[in-house]
């Protein structure tokens, strides 16, 4: 049963009382706020263990939150309410430090789903060796090894797949991507992360035109998703 602390930013009273009641009965401790500057001063006080974030808000808005909470350091993942079919906004938040999105209306039963799943990853942040399908991927020594041979990879794709990995499940931009894989070189554009993307599916996917574990999210960037 999870005893993980859930904050909950949200201003419309229905919603926030429908989240709260769900997210108690399924065993989390459930903080709340109705308005941006109580959501972001609940944060920096008690951080939580993920934070459920509504991006239109009274007050501080959604977006002024997730960057203020990233500025003070905190890696606490932070998944957005967002409207259906708004990418723009979607692309912001996931660059100002998201991790995920849910577009409203959305199944609890889902949100629920992502969080724990979410959790599950955070728990074990720390382990340096990861398993996905037949492959095994070693940080320390910076290896993909598929049933013990290893599978050759560019310094870029292995810092790609390091990234997946390590946010597994998250949505990225491909401007977050170029950022945390190719630092702030010039020369380089989100064409880079999209032929990168390509070379590594050749290298991982079964099929890499039907990928299993480097999905594209249109108009957004990618996410991965590997054995929970």
């Amino acid at each position: 049963m999870p005893t993980d602390a859930i904050l909950i930013v949200e201003d419309d009273p229905a919603m926030l009382r429908g989240l709260k009641d769900n997210f108690a009965f399924a065993g989390y401790r459930v903080k709340t706020a109705k308005d941006g500057e109580s959501g972001l001063n609940e944060a920096l006080n008690s951080k939580p263990d993920l934070i459920i974030l509504d991006i239109m808000l009274p007050g501080i808005n959604g977006y002024e939150i997730c960057r203020l909470i990233r500025a003070e350091g905190l890696d606490i993942p932070i998944v957005m309410l967002t409207a259906k079919g708004q990418e723009s906004d979607i692309i912001l938040g996931l660059n100002l430090g998201a991790d995920d999105y849910v577009t409203k209306p959305f199944n609890i039963q889902e949100l629920l789903a992502r969080v724990n799943a979410f959790l599950r990853r955070r728990r074990r942040q720390e382990i340096r060796q990861f398993q996905f399908g037949d492959f095994t991927l070693n940080l320390d020594s910076r290896q993909l090894l598929r049933r013990g041979k290893e599978v050759v990879l560019t310094p870029k794709e292995f810092g790609l797949l390091a990234l997946f990995i390590k946010r597994n499940g998250c949505a990225l931009t491909r401007e977050e991507i170029l950022k945390q894989v190719w630092g702030y070189d010039i020369l380089v554009t989100a064409r880079s992360v999209d032929r990168c993307v390509n070379t590594l599916r050749n290298k991982i996917e079964r099929n890499p035109q039907a990928p299993v574990w480097v999905k594209t999210i249109r108009d957004v960037g990618y996410r991965f998703t590997m054995d929970d």
